[in-house]
């Protein structure tokens, strides 16, 4: 597992990369016991003492971008952004297939799934309330078996682009939760292609950011093999 970075970091937030591999909080070892360690004083910071100073989410397998609150005033201004949709968040995916169009919006709610507890679904296969959803895309390049992609979730459900994509007929490389049962993972890969690369929005004093996270190695030693 590669190393949790510090990539901004002021007297009101904190930015890291979180690696694949690392859960937010639960099972050690996780995010929450890092920022702890190093900073004890967000332990009391937030609405859940399981993930304190933690404005968003990022699945275990999905590596990049996560915003910690150092203050209450701070966290609740964040959650506040989320919220408007006022922070714009691009991630960087490699698909199954080609897609046909160079760009598009996947408006698709979603739900519980129907089948599986651990899944999120759209359409008939699903259970409970259905959630607004909204994802669009962009190709940045094709390949013969495979399209990397930016994409843009303009809402913040769980595992939402992963189902979104799954829905158009272009699942994440090696998602093993959503992807097509007993595919092998190409090019070496262990997990599912999603990296969370940008992440702009309004710091306290107003002001506009934009913080970048670099491709981990694994995808991009993956994305060098592909021809």
């Amino acid at each position: 597992m590669e190393e949790t970075k510090i990539i901004y970091e002021d007297e009101n937030i904190l930015a890291v990369n979180k690696p694949t591999g690392l859960l937010v909080h639960g099972e050690s070892p996780n995010l929450v016991d890092w920022l702890i360690e190093k900073y004890p004083e967000i332990k009391k910071i937030g609405e859940d003492s399981d993930r304190p100073g933690i404005v968003h989410r990022l699945d275990k397998d999905t590596s990049g971008i996560l915003l910690v609150a150092k203050n209450q005033k701070t966290f609740e201004y964040l959650k506040k952004q989320f919220q408007d949709r006022k922070i714009k968040k691009k991630y960087i995916a490699l698909v199954d297939g080609k897609l046909k169009t160079e760009s598009g919006i996947i408006n698709l709610p979603i739900a519980k799934s129907k089948r599986d507890f651990r899944k999120k679904a759209v359409g008939e296969k699903i259970i409970g309330k259905e959630r607004e959803a909204m994802t669009e895309y962009k190709v940045i390049k094709k390949f013969p078996d495979y399209t990397l992609i930016e994409a843009f979730p303009k809402t913040g459900r769980t595992h939402q682009i992963r189902v979104h994509l799954k829905a158009i007929g272009h699942s994440v490389v090696c998602d093993k939760l959503y992807g097509p049962k007993n595919k092998k993972c190409p090019f070496g890969l262990t997990r599912q292609f999603l990296h969370a690369n940008t992440l702009e929005f309004s710091l306290p004093d107003g002001s506009r950011i934009n913080l970048e996270a670099d491709l981990p190695s694994d995808l991009q030693k993956a994305l060098d093999m592909i021809h």
